[in-house]
Protein backbone atom coordinates (compact mmCIF):
# COMPACT_ATOMS: atom_id res chain seq x y z
CA UNK A 1 0.00 0.00 0.00
CA UNK A 2 1.85 3.05 -0.92
CA UNK A 3 1.24 6.37 1.30
CA UNK A 4 -0.30 9.37 -0.17
CA UNK A 5 -1.13 12.20 1.30
CA UNK A 6 -1.67 15.21 -0.94
CA UNK A 7 -5.62 15.38 -2.21
CA UNK A 8 -7.65 17.78 -4.93
CA UNK A 9 -9.70 19.96 -2.88
CA UNK A 10 -12.57 20.48 -5.27
CA UNK A 11 -12.30 16.34 -5.67
CA UNK A 12 -12.70 16.00 -1.64
CA UNK A 13 -15.70 18.63 -1.76
CA UNK A 14 -17.35 16.46 -4.50
CA UNK A 15 -17.19 13.13 -2.83
CA UNK A 16 -18.50 14.55 0.52
CA UNK A 17 -21.33 16.26 -1.23
CA UNK A 18 -21.72 13.05 -3.54
CA UNK A 19 -22.67 11.10 -0.35
CA UNK A 20 -19.73 8.43 -1.17
CA UNK A 21 -17.88 8.51 2.62
CA UNK A 22 -21.48 7.55 4.33
CA UNK A 23 -21.84 4.80 1.87
CA UNK A 24 -18.12 3.17 2.40
CA UNK A 25 -18.22 4.20 6.11
CA UNK A 26 -21.08 2.20 6.58
CA UNK A 27 -19.25 -0.66 5.29
CA UNK A 28 -18.75 -2.38 8.98
CA UNK A 29 -15.59 -3.96 7.51
CA UNK A 30 -13.95 -0.91 6.06
CA UNK A 31 -13.15 0.87 9.64
CA UNK A 32 -13.68 4.32 9.34
CA UNK A 33 -13.97 6.94 12.00
CA UNK A 34 -16.57 9.39 9.84
CA UNK A 35 -17.96 9.66 6.42
CA UNK A 36 -15.52 12.60 6.56
CA UNK A 37 -12.55 10.85 7.13
CA UNK A 38 -13.49 7.70 4.01
CA UNK A 39 -13.93 11.02 1.13
CA UNK A 40 -10.57 11.92 2.95
CA UNK A 41 -8.75 9.08 2.24
CA UNK A 42 -10.68 8.49 -0.93
CA UNK A 43 -10.03 11.92 -2.40
CA UNK A 44 -5.88 11.02 -1.61
CA UNK A 45 -6.64 7.96 -4.12
CA UNK A 46 -8.10 9.44 -6.51
CA UNK A 47 -4.98 11.75 -6.19
CA UNK A 48 -2.55 9.31 -6.57
CA UNK A 49 -3.77 7.17 -9.32
CA UNK A 50 -4.14 10.75 -11.04
CA UNK A 51 -0.50 11.43 -10.68
CA UNK A 52 0.45 8.11 -11.81
CA UNK A 53 -1.60 8.36 -14.88
CA UNK A 54 0.47 11.35 -15.68
CA UNK A 55 3.75 9.58 -15.81
CA UNK A 56 2.51 6.52 -18.51
CA UNK A 57 4.41 7.03 -22.03
CA UNK A 58 3.56 5.02 -25.31
CA UNK A 59 6.04 4.80 -27.39
CA UNK A 60 4.21 2.63 -29.77
CA UNK A 61 2.18 5.89 -30.65
CA UNK A 62 4.53 6.96 -33.39
CA UNK A 63 3.19 10.20 -34.96
CA UNK A 64 3.37 11.99 -30.99
CA UNK A 65 7.40 10.65 -30.98
CA UNK A 66 8.33 11.43 -34.38
CA UNK A 67 7.09 14.29 -35.50
CA UNK A 68 7.61 17.58 -33.95
CA UNK A 69 5.35 18.72 -31.23
CA UNK A 70 3.88 22.89 -29.84
CA UNK A 71 2.08 24.03 -27.69
CA UNK A 72 2.05 27.17 -28.64
CA UNK A 73 -2.12 27.86 -28.99
CA UNK A 74 -3.16 28.79 -25.54
CA UNK A 75 -6.05 25.99 -23.69
CA UNK A 76 -9.03 28.11 -24.52
CA UNK A 77 -8.25 29.33 -27.95
CA UNK A 78 -10.49 27.77 -30.30
CA UNK A 79 -8.64 28.24 -33.90
CA UNK A 80 -4.97 28.77 -35.04
CA UNK A 81 -3.74 30.94 -37.78
CA UNK A 82 -0.56 30.98 -39.47
CA UNK A 83 0.99 33.43 -42.04
CA UNK A 84 2.82 32.44 -45.00
CA UNK A 85 5.27 34.41 -46.40
CA UNK A 86 6.13 35.04 -50.27
CA UNK A 87 8.76 37.04 -51.39
CA UNK A 88 8.07 39.15 -55.20
CA UNK A 89 10.56 41.20 -56.94
CA UNK A 90 13.95 40.92 -58.12
CA UNK A 91 16.94 43.82 -58.30
CA UNK A 92 18.71 45.22 -61.33
CA UNK A 93 21.06 47.25 -62.74
CA UNK A 94 20.82 50.31 -62.35
CA UNK A 95 22.11 53.69 -63.06
CA UNK A 96 23.95 55.57 -60.49
CA UNK A 97 21.65 58.48 -60.09
CA UNK A 98 18.23 57.21 -61.38
CA UNK A 99 16.38 56.68 -58.04
CA UNK A 100 13.08 56.27 -59.65
CA UNK A 101 15.10 52.76 -61.72
CA UNK A 102 15.50 50.93 -58.74
CA UNK A 103 12.66 48.17 -58.72
CA UNK A 104 10.34 47.74 -55.38
CA UNK A 105 10.36 44.23 -53.80
CA UNK A 106 7.56 42.95 -51.36
CA UNK A 107 6.51 40.15 -49.12
CA UNK A 108 2.92 38.84 -49.89
CA UNK A 109 1.42 36.76 -46.78
CA UNK A 110 -0.75 34.30 -47.00
CA UNK A 111 -3.25 33.50 -43.77
CA UNK A 112 -4.19 29.97 -43.17
CA UNK A 113 -6.74 29.24 -39.70
CA UNK A 114 -6.77 25.60 -38.06
CA UNK A 115 -9.56 25.01 -35.54
CA UNK A 116 -8.47 23.22 -31.99
CA UNK A 117 -11.04 20.05 -30.64
CA UNK A 118 -11.54 18.54 -27.26
CA UNK A 119 -11.18 14.90 -27.11
CA UNK A 120 -12.80 13.17 -24.07
CA UNK A 121 -12.64 10.25 -22.07
CA UNK A 122 -12.72 9.36 -18.85
CA UNK A 123 -12.84 6.80 -16.03
CA UNK A 124 -14.18 5.70 -12.26
CA UNK A 125 -15.16 3.53 -9.80
CA UNK A 126 -18.22 2.29 -7.44
CA UNK A 127 -18.75 2.42 -3.97
CA UNK A 128 -17.84 -1.31 -3.99
CA UNK A 129 -14.35 -0.96 -6.18
CA UNK A 130 -13.83 1.74 -3.03
CA UNK A 131 -14.56 -0.90 -0.41
CA UNK A 132 -12.67 -3.45 -2.06
CA UNK A 133 -9.49 -1.10 -2.37
CA UNK A 134 -10.14 -0.21 1.63
CA UNK A 135 -10.52 -3.78 2.53
CA UNK A 136 -7.64 -5.26 0.92
CA UNK A 137 -5.15 -2.39 1.70
CA UNK A 138 -4.19 -2.12 -1.69
CA UNK A 139 -4.51 1.69 -4.06
CA UNK A 140 -7.84 2.01 -6.57
CA UNK A 141 -6.79 0.65 -9.94
CA UNK A 142 -4.57 2.52 -11.86
CA UNK A 143 -5.01 0.69 -14.94
CA UNK A 144 -8.18 2.73 -15.45
CA UNK A 145 -6.86 6.30 -15.32
CA UNK A 146 -4.33 4.81 -17.58
CA UNK A 147 -6.67 3.49 -20.28
CA UNK A 148 -8.35 6.65 -20.21
CA UNK A 149 -4.96 8.64 -21.14
CA UNK A 150 -4.09 6.10 -23.81
CA UNK A 151 -7.58 6.24 -25.71
CA UNK A 152 -7.10 10.40 -25.85
CA UNK A 153 -3.40 9.85 -26.95
CA UNK A 154 -4.34 7.04 -29.35
CA UNK A 155 -7.12 9.94 -30.82
CA UNK A 156 -4.13 12.76 -31.39
CA UNK A 157 -2.03 9.69 -32.64
CA UNK A 158 -4.47 9.20 -35.46
CA UNK A 159 -5.57 12.88 -35.52
CA UNK A 160 -1.78 13.79 -36.62
CA UNK A 161 -1.60 11.00 -39.17
CA UNK A 162 -5.14 11.42 -40.92
CA UNK A 163 -6.99 14.00 -39.25
CA UNK A 164 -10.75 14.01 -38.70
CA UNK A 165 -13.01 15.24 -41.79
CA UNK A 166 -15.55 15.91 -39.56
CA UNK A 167 -14.16 18.71 -37.61
CA UNK A 168 -11.90 19.81 -40.28
CA UNK A 169 -8.32 19.01 -38.53
CA UNK A 170 -5.47 17.77 -41.24
CA UNK A 171 -3.29 15.08 -40.34
CA UNK A 172 0.45 14.65 -41.80
CA UNK A 173 -1.20 12.59 -44.72
CA UNK A 174 -4.53 14.40 -45.58
CA UNK A 175 -4.69 15.30 -49.38
CA UNK A 176 -5.73 18.81 -48.17
CA UNK A 177 -2.11 19.22 -46.40
CA UNK A 178 -1.11 19.43 -50.75
CA UNK A 179 2.20 17.46 -49.97
CA UNK A 180 3.80 15.97 -53.12
CA UNK A 181 2.31 11.98 -54.16
CA UNK A 182 4.43 9.99 -55.90
CA UNK A 183 3.31 6.13 -56.58
CA UNK A 184 5.84 3.59 -56.80
CA UNK A 185 7.31 2.50 -60.32
CA UNK A 186 7.65 -1.13 -62.00
CA UNK A 187 11.09 -2.20 -61.49
CA UNK A 188 12.85 -2.65 -64.68
CA UNK A 189 14.16 -5.89 -63.49
CA UNK A 190 11.82 -7.22 -61.05
CA UNK A 191 8.78 -5.47 -62.92
CA UNK A 192 7.45 -5.38 -59.66
CA UNK A 193 6.02 -1.93 -58.35
CA UNK A 194 6.32 -3.27 -53.99
CA UNK A 195 9.65 -3.21 -52.01
CA UNK A 196 9.46 -6.22 -50.88
CA UNK A 197 9.77 -7.94 -54.43
CA UNK A 198 11.61 -5.40 -55.41
CA UNK A 199 16.16 -5.82 -55.94
CA UNK A 200 18.35 -3.35 -54.27
CA UNK A 201 19.10 -0.86 -56.89
CA UNK A 202 14.60 -0.34 -57.39
CA UNK A 203 14.39 0.32 -53.94
CA UNK A 204 17.25 3.00 -54.49
CA UNK A 205 15.47 4.34 -57.09
CA UNK A 206 12.00 5.16 -55.15
CA UNK A 207 14.33 6.74 -52.97
CA UNK A 208 16.38 9.01 -55.15
CA UNK A 209 13.11 9.88 -57.12
CA UNK A 210 11.18 11.08 -53.66
CA UNK A 211 14.74 13.61 -53.24
CA UNK A 212 14.92 14.48 -56.60
CA UNK A 213 11.16 15.05 -56.92
CA UNK A 214 11.44 17.50 -53.44
CA UNK A 215 14.98 19.42 -55.21
CA UNK A 216 12.78 19.59 -58.39
CA UNK A 217 9.94 21.54 -57.36
CA UNK A 218 11.71 23.73 -54.38
CA UNK A 219 14.79 24.30 -56.63
CA UNK A 220 16.49 22.36 -54.17
CA UNK A 221 15.58 24.97 -51.11
CA UNK A 222 14.09 21.87 -49.27
CA UNK A 223 16.16 19.17 -47.87
CA UNK A 224 13.77 16.63 -46.01
CA UNK A 225 16.29 14.69 -43.40
CA UNK A 226 13.60 11.61 -42.44
CA UNK A 227 12.43 8.87 -43.94
CA UNK A 228 9.68 7.07 -42.30
CA UNK A 229 8.37 3.17 -44.17
CA UNK A 230 6.00 1.01 -43.31
CA UNK A 231 7.42 -1.55 -40.11
CA UNK A 232 7.08 -4.40 -42.85
CA UNK A 233 8.80 -2.85 -45.63
CA UNK A 234 11.36 -1.33 -42.64
CA UNK A 235 12.31 -4.98 -41.84
CA UNK A 236 12.78 -5.90 -45.57
CA UNK A 237 15.49 -3.30 -45.84
CA UNK A 238 17.12 -4.00 -43.11
CA UNK A 239 18.32 -7.22 -44.09
CA UNK A 240 18.11 -6.97 -48.05
CA UNK A 241 21.70 -6.71 -49.34
CA UNK A 242 23.30 -4.26 -52.06
CA UNK A 243 24.49 -6.59 -54.58
CA UNK A 244 28.17 -7.96 -53.48
CA UNK A 245 28.84 -4.55 -51.31
CA UNK A 246 27.86 -6.59 -47.63
CA UNK A 247 25.57 -3.65 -47.00
CA UNK A 248 22.14 -3.70 -46.17
CA UNK A 249 19.74 -1.43 -48.39
CA UNK A 250 19.12 0.30 -45.11
CA UNK A 251 22.63 1.01 -44.47
CA UNK A 252 23.23 2.05 -48.07
CA UNK A 253 20.96 4.78 -48.47
CA UNK A 254 21.96 6.40 -44.73
CA UNK A 255 25.48 6.50 -46.38
CA UNK A 256 24.78 8.24 -49.49
CA UNK A 257 21.90 10.33 -49.17
CA UNK A 258 23.93 13.49 -48.01
CA UNK A 259 20.64 14.95 -46.17
CA UNK A 260 18.59 12.26 -45.04
CA UNK A 261 19.47 11.96 -41.02
CA UNK A 262 17.30 9.08 -39.82
CA UNK A 263 15.04 6.11 -41.29
CA UNK A 264 12.37 4.56 -39.00
CA UNK A 265 9.20 2.38 -39.22
CA UNK A 266 5.32 3.24 -38.79
CA UNK A 267 3.04 0.35 -38.65
CA UNK A 268 0.69 3.40 -38.71
CA UNK A 269 1.64 3.47 -43.42
CA UNK A 270 1.29 0.02 -43.32
CA UNK A 271 -0.89 -1.16 -46.30
CA UNK A 272 -3.69 -2.46 -44.07
CA UNK A 273 -3.03 0.63 -41.21
CA UNK A 274 -6.73 1.74 -42.09
CA UNK A 275 -7.06 3.87 -39.05
CA UNK A 276 -4.27 5.55 -39.98
CA UNK A 277 -3.61 5.25 -43.52
CA UNK A 278 -5.81 7.10 -46.12
CA UNK A 279 -4.22 4.51 -48.97
CA UNK A 280 -4.96 1.48 -46.99
CA UNK A 281 -7.44 -1.49 -46.98
CA UNK A 282 -8.66 -4.07 -44.32
CA UNK A 283 -9.28 -6.66 -46.66
CA UNK A 284 -6.26 -8.40 -47.54
CA UNK A 285 -7.78 -9.42 -51.51
CA UNK A 286 -8.00 -4.88 -51.97
CA UNK A 287 -4.95 -3.16 -52.99
CA UNK A 288 -4.28 -1.26 -50.04
CA UNK A 289 -0.92 0.41 -50.73
CA UNK A 290 1.81 1.22 -48.01
CA UNK A 291 3.29 4.59 -47.97
CA UNK A 292 6.71 6.09 -47.23
CA UNK A 293 6.93 9.63 -45.91
CA UNK A 294 9.82 11.77 -46.80
CA UNK A 295 9.98 15.08 -44.60
CA UNK A 296 11.94 17.55 -42.76
CA UNK A 297 11.63 16.79 -38.94
CA UNK A 298 11.66 20.48 -37.86
CA UNK A 299 8.86 22.34 -36.35
CA UNK A 300 9.42 25.47 -38.82
CA UNK A 301 7.95 22.88 -41.16
CA UNK A 302 5.31 20.93 -39.75
CA UNK A 303 4.24 20.47 -36.32
CA UNK A 304 1.54 18.50 -34.67
CA UNK A 305 -0.35 20.99 -32.32
CA UNK A 306 -1.46 20.33 -29.02
CA UNK A 307 -2.00 22.78 -26.42
CA UNK A 308 -3.63 20.22 -24.13
CA UNK A 309 -1.72 16.94 -23.80
CA UNK A 310 -3.86 15.59 -21.18
CA UNK A 311 -5.95 16.50 -18.42
CA UNK A 312 -8.25 15.39 -15.49
CA UNK A 313 -10.83 16.80 -14.47
CA UNK A 314 -12.52 17.02 -10.60
CA UNK A 315 -14.32 14.03 -9.74
CA UNK A 316 -18.38 13.74 -10.42
CA UNK A 317 -20.53 11.65 -8.47
CA UNK A 318 -23.90 9.84 -9.89
CA UNK A 319 -25.67 7.47 -7.43
CA UNK A 320 -22.85 4.98 -6.11
CA UNK A 321 -20.34 5.47 -9.22
CA UNK A 322 -17.80 8.20 -9.11
CA UNK A 323 -16.23 9.57 -12.51
CA UNK A 324 -13.22 11.41 -13.50
CA UNK A 325 -13.58 13.22 -16.96
CA UNK A 326 -10.37 13.37 -18.75
CA UNK A 327 -9.67 15.77 -21.83
CA UNK A 328 -6.95 16.70 -24.03
CA UNK A 329 -6.87 19.65 -27.06
CA UNK A 330 -5.42 19.35 -30.49
CA UNK A 331 -5.01 21.30 -33.97
CA UNK A 332 -3.76 17.83 -35.76
CA UNK A 333 -0.97 18.36 -38.05
CA UNK A 334 0.23 22.03 -39.25
CA UNK A 335 2.02 21.80 -42.25
CA UNK A 336 4.00 25.26 -42.84
CA UNK A 337 5.71 24.44 -46.12
CA UNK A 338 3.85 21.08 -47.68
CA UNK A 339 6.72 21.26 -50.04
CA UNK A 340 9.19 19.95 -47.39
CA UNK A 341 7.60 16.80 -47.54
CA UNK A 342 6.63 14.39 -49.59
CA UNK A 343 4.64 10.82 -50.23
CA UNK A 344 5.06 7.97 -52.21
CA UNK A 345 2.33 5.30 -52.10
CA UNK A 346 2.51 1.51 -53.71
CA UNK A 347 5.67 0.68 -51.64
CA UNK A 348 3.88 -2.19 -50.63
CA UNK A 349 0.50 -3.85 -50.53
CA UNK A 350 -1.60 -6.25 -49.01
CA UNK A 351 0.07 -9.40 -48.52
CA UNK A 352 3.40 -7.93 -49.77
Amino acid sequence: MVEHKSFDQTDLNALRAGGIGTMVMNSPQCHFDSADDAAMYFARELDFVKAQSYDVEHPELTALSLFPQTSEADPGAETITFYSYDRTGMAKVVNDYAAHDYPRVDTNAKATTVPIKSLGASYGYSVQDMRASRLANKNLDVRRAEAARKAIDLKMNQIAWIGDKATGLLGVLSEEQQIPVLTAGKGATTGSYTWILKNADEILFDVNRMVREVSRLTKNVERPDTLVLPSDVFLDICNKRVGDTGETVLSFIKKNQPYLKNIVSAAELNANAVEFNPYAKADPETDGKGVALLFTNDPRKLSVEIPVPFYQGTVTVDGMLTKIPCEGRTAGTIMYYPLSAIIMTGISINGQ
